[in-house]
């Protein structure tokens, strides 16, 4: 059998990953609070997170894995935001659940077996606040219920912090009713405008931390063998779930594994609504970055690294899906990945390793090969591949382009390489970049993503072109 291997954020180790129970491989993984589309960076872990489903189900069997995914539907962002727009919490909830579903499906990302919304186990957070108060780690407050945070001596592990150290370092203002400026609240009052549910503390309403707790217990049990997310989540959200969860249910162990990716970049940028370089996985979509590009890029650095997205790298990788995609037309796919894509995957989850493997297996002209293993990336999947039908190469297009490529690869072989750099410089003014490859072919992207109202005026170009060079 493969052996997987994970960095855990708990040990700070790499790990052989041996599954509690191997006919029930369970990982949770924290989803979004649903009151916006989803970022850019909120994709991050969802696609680490489906790659690694994948490898599980190749290892281990689909029936075998079972993967959580919450929904956090209350919470005082989305409050604020059902109020600013005058409509009703349920109704920007469903409707943002919705377009979440629609923009992680756009770039390949499996659903999970189970997608609780937090408003549907508020009975099981009330019972594990009641635990945690029975065992004296929570007290009541002011109308809210606080978990202790000094009853916990090993909170700070996760994170590998200890209280009096992020005590230190805080800078924020501490409620009067904390025993302790590090305990964190369980359940808090509301008002007659916010949500609320009875509970022995009075009408009220979750805190953000102890939805995850309730909800994966109650789908994968005390303990389970995966909890991930992004690096922001470590402190004070994980670490959080861990001190309520170990307390509140001491004969298990929560998560074995935790996994977190790093942050995402745009540019060499954080992404930020100040710099302008915010954006949703929506906006790429609509400015015709396909699903799949962005499924390319985003898996092209490894998660456990800062990923720079660029426009640069979203051209490039559009030109290698085309060229696979290419290759591997009318092709059925080879039994199985090939090994070499599988030990990258087993090897903390390297995808770029795997990609690279993608690019030997191209280079080798094994179209077989290659699409049984970029599919289990996620990439060039059947259901995936409709923009590169739709948009540039239409068949006279193609042909063009072809016969360019062939032209400039026969001026570079002649050595004529004024003349190849006319061309390519010609070629680069109609938004085509030609492309020498390793094994003496010639080939091409787009400098811009295609827009298919320019397919008349891009074969008139190329017309052009190709008289003025004797064709």
């Amino acid at each position: 059998m493969v052996e997987i291997r994970l960095t855990n954020t708990r040990t700070r180790k790499k790990e052989l990953f041996m599954p509690l129970d191997a006919e029930n491989v369970r990982l949770y993984l924290c989803g979004p609070t649903v009151y916006d589309r989803a970022h850019l960076g909120n994709a991050r872990p969802v696609l680490v997170f489906d790659v690694l489903v994948r490898l599980l189900h190749h290892v281990y069997g689909p029936d075998q894995v079972t993967y959580v995914r919450n929904f956090t539907d209350v919470e005082d962002k989305i409050n604020d935001r059902a109020a600013a727009l005058g409509r009703s919490i349920r109704d920007l909830t469903e409707e943002t659940i919705g377009w979440y579903h629609q923009d992680m499906d756009a770039i390949g990302a499996l659903r999970p077996d189970h997608e609780p919304r937090a408003t549907d186990y508020i009975a099981e957070m009330v019972e594990m606040i009641e635990l945690l108060m029975t065992q004296g780690h929570a007290y009541a407050a002011e109308g809210h219920v606080l978990f202790d945070v000094r009853s916990f001596p090993e909170y700070g592990r996760l994170s590998g912090r200890s209280v009096d150290d992020m005590i230190a370092g805080a800078r924020v203002e501490v409620a009067p009713f904390k025993r302790d400026p590090m305990d964190f609240v369980l359940w808090k009052p509301s008002d007659a405008d916010t949500p609320g549910w009875d509970s022995p503390w009075g009408r009220g309403r979750p805190g953000w931390h102890i939805e995850c707790s309730a909800m994966s217990r109650a789908l994968l049990g005390d303990t389970f063998d995966i909890h991930g997310g992004g690096i922001d989540l470590q402190f004070p959200h994980h670490e959080n779930e861990v001190a309520q969860s170990c307390c509140a249910h001491p004969e298990g162990d929560f998560a074995k594994v935790w996994l977190h990716n790093e942050m995402l970049q745009v540019e060499g940028k954080k992404m930020s609504k100040s710099l302008g370089n915010f954006f949703t996985v929506r906006d790429l979509l609509e400015r015709d970055v396909p699903g799949e590009v962005i499924r390319f890029v985003m898996l092209s650095t490894h998660y456990r690294k800062p990923m720079d997205w660029t426009d640069a790298k979203a051209k490039d990788a559009e030109a290698v899906l085309r060229r696979w995609r290419g290759l591997t037309d009318g092709t059925e796919p080879a039994s199985g990945p090939a090994p070499a894509v599988i030990d990258a995957l087993a090897d903390d989850l390297n995808t770029a390793g795997a990609i690279a493997a993608l690019h030997e297996l191209a280079g080798q002209g094994d179209a077989a090969g290659l699409l049984a293993s970029a599919r289990m990336l996620g990439l060039l999947l059947p259901e995936m591949g409709a923009w590169a039908d739709d948009a540039p190469l239409q068949d006279e297009i193609a042909e063009k382009i072809a016969e360019i490529c062939r032209l400039w690869r026969e001026l570079r072989n002649a050595k004529e390489f004024s003349k190849a750099d006319t061309l390519r410089d010609e070629m680069a003014s109609v938004g085509i970049r030609l492309v020498a490859e390793k094994d003496g072919s010639a080939g091409f992207n787009f400098i811009q993503p295609f827009s298919q109202d320019r397919t008349a005026e891009l074969s008139e170009q190329l017309a052009g072109a190709l008289k003025r060079w004797g064709q």
